[in-house]
Parts: C-alpha cells; sequence; structure tokens
C-alpha cells in the first residue's frame, strides 16, 4: 500500500508539475529570426535566479552542470563545450577533443565561451555567482536540485528539458522508472525498519549530514530514518568524530568521498579503517556503504546518475 500511495503522489507532483511549468516556467512563443523567410521558436523559463528565453532545439550548448549534461546525454542532445578539468568517469566521453574546454566548475573562461557563440549555457551551483555575466553572453538556465526534495527538483528540471528539446514523452518514461526503482527500495527499507546516518569523509576529517540536506535523498526517497533527527542542515555538514558514530550505532554508514573528487591524499575506507569504526553494528554487518562519490557529490540530478544512486542503495540492502 505504501508504493501505491506514493506512486499516486508522484503523478500528481507529475501532473501538477507540468501544469506550473507550462504557466510559469516554459511559456512558449514564436519570434521572427533574422531570415525573413524563417521563424524561431523560443521558450521562455522561469528559473530561481531569472528569466532565460531559449530556442527550441538549440544545437550551441555549453553545459556548466554535470547532472543536465548526464540527462542530455541519455537524451541523445549533444553539445559544444564543458568544463573538462572534473568530469565524472561515467561522462568521460566528453573529455574528446570535439568539445571545447571552456574553464572549470567556479571559473569560466568568458573569452572561449563568447568565441563559440553558445544557443545556451546550463549552470548549477556552483556558477550562481559568475550567473550574470554567462547570461549576458547567452541565456543562461539555472537548474537547482534540493536533496531534501530531490524528485520534485529532477522532476522540475527534467521536464523544462524535455519541453526545451521536445522530449517530454522521454522525460515522462525516465520519471516513471526512477519513480517505481525508488518505492521498491522505501517499501524494503521500511519494512527493515532501518535507520542510517550520512557521512562526508575529506581526507582526514568527517562531516555528517541529516534529513533535508545535499544528500538527504537517502532518508526522504529511500526511507531511512535518520539515526539522528538534530544533525543541521549545514552546507559542508556538521562535523563529527568515529566515537560520535559509535555511540549512534546506526544500522547503515552511507560514506561519501570527497577527497576521490578532488584529489585528495587519503581515502575513505583508509580513514574508516579503525577500531572504532569495526566496533560499531554497521561495519560488522557489512552496512559501512561507500557510495559513487562522483555522482553523490558532483553530478547529482542527472538521469543516469539516478540510477547509480538507486544502484548504490540496492545493493547495500541486505
Amino acid at each position: 500500500m505504501a508504493a501505491t500511495r506514493k506512486g499516486k503522489g508522484f503523478i500528481l507532483l507529475l501532473i501538477l508539475s507540468i501544469a506550473i511549468i507550462g504557466v510559469t516556467a516554459c511559456s512558449i512563443e514564436t519570434t521572427d529570426a533574422a531570415d525573413e523567410n524563417s521563424n524561431i521558436e523560443t521558450i521562455t523559463i522561469d528559473h530561481p535566479l531569472g528569466k532565460a528565453e531559449v530556442k527550441k532545439n538549440p544545437e550551441r550548448i555549453i553545459v556548466f552542470d554535470y547532472a543536465t549534461l548526464d540527462s542530455l546525454d541519455l537524451m541523445g542532445i549533444d553539445i559544444i563545450g564543458l568544463p573538462k578539468s572534473t568530469i565524472p568517469e561515467y561522462l568521460s566521453k566528453y573529455r574528446d577533443e570535439r568539445y571545447e574546454d571552456v574553464g572549470t566548475l567556479f571559473e569560466p573562461d568568458f573569452e572561449k565561451i563568447y568565441e563559440l557563440n553558445p544557443d545556451v549555457i546550463f549552470i548549477s551551483d556552483r556558477q550562481v555567482e559568475v550567473y550574470e555575466e554567462l547570461n549576458e553572453i547567452a541565456p543562461t538556465v539555472y537548474f537547482q536540485v534540493d536533496g531534501g526534495k530531490y524528485m520534485e527538483s529532477i522532476t522540475n528540471n527534467l521536464i523544462i528539458l524535455g519541453n526545451i528539446f521536445d522530449k517530454e514523452e522521454f522525460v515522462e518514461e525516465e520519471l516513471s522508472k526512477i519513480n517505481s526503482a525508488m518505492a521498491a527500495i522505501r517499501d524494503r527499507v521500511t519494512e527493515m525498519g532501518a535507520n542510517a546516518l550520512i557521512v562526508m569523509a575529506n581526507d582526514g576529517s568527517i562531516s555528517a549530514f541529516g534529513k533535508g540536506s545535499r544528500f538527504g535523498i537517502i532518508h526522504e526517497e529511500f526511507g531511512f530514518t535518520p539515526v539522528d533527527p538534530d544533525i543541521k542542515v549545514e552546507k559542508h555538514g556538521n562535523s563529527i568524530s568515529f566515537e560520535y558514530i559509535l555511540e549512534k550505532n546506526p544500522d547503515y554508514v552511507f560514506v561519501i568521498d570527497r577527497a576521490a573528487t578532488t584529489g585528495g591524499s587519503t581515502t575513505a575506507e583508509q580513514i574508516f579503517d579503525n577500531d572504532i569504526i569495526k566496533n560499531t553494528e554497521a561495519y560488522k554487518n557489512g552496512r559501512i556503504v561507500y557510495l559513487t562519490p562522483q555522482v553523490w557529490y558532483v553530478a547529482s540530478g542527472g538521469l543516469r546518475g539516478t540510477y547509480i544512486m538507486i544502484e548504490d542503495i540496492e545493493s547495500s540492502l541486505k
């Protein structure tokens, strides 16, 4: 019954999202192009940083958001440029020379971007401070993913992409698959009555994330009860110790290895290889779970990335 109720809720959310976006975020208007014999259809998108008027099915696309790149890749939509220094391994084909390097996630190469004359630029949180500069070069769309409202966020973002690229049916099918997979996991977790602690490891330090945080999908969507309901929602998490983990003694410890994405010298596995952790029930039961860091830390919110997240959690259930 839980899955049925959640499924109905998702369908209602999807219908509501389509209705809202149709009114506010994706109103479509046709404008005259420079060529008097043709028209360019555009779509106006309201996003948290402003508005963007984007032509339908743009071809010259620059992406600073790897989650958006992930989704476009699965849709079969090609791009011309992206930041290439931190491309997730599962998107490694974009390291090819035919894709232009447009800077880093935090420092765009504005001159290069201007030279490429893009039709649209897609960004996420890491580019918020340079939004205005990018938007002066080309229509710039900001996609936000709230870990505490993960499915609501990606539903909104994917519907917008579907409208821009005429992929509405594809998006609807993919969201349906994702929701079904999440519901199945949530039912199993609920039946187990499992609680969990989410930990990010960064070289020698560790921090905890709870409900409503950037990794809150583990609680909100997958159904694990927070072992500590008092963890505050903070960008970099709450600093903790291994003694804290032993004291809380969660059924599961989900670990995101930040250092694995930033070139750190100490892995999460090395940090967690200690006598305190070995005394926890999670360790004894094989429930210290190392999540795919390039997805969870760098690129959460894309279609393929979401499937990887689902696989990470599904494979941990024992």
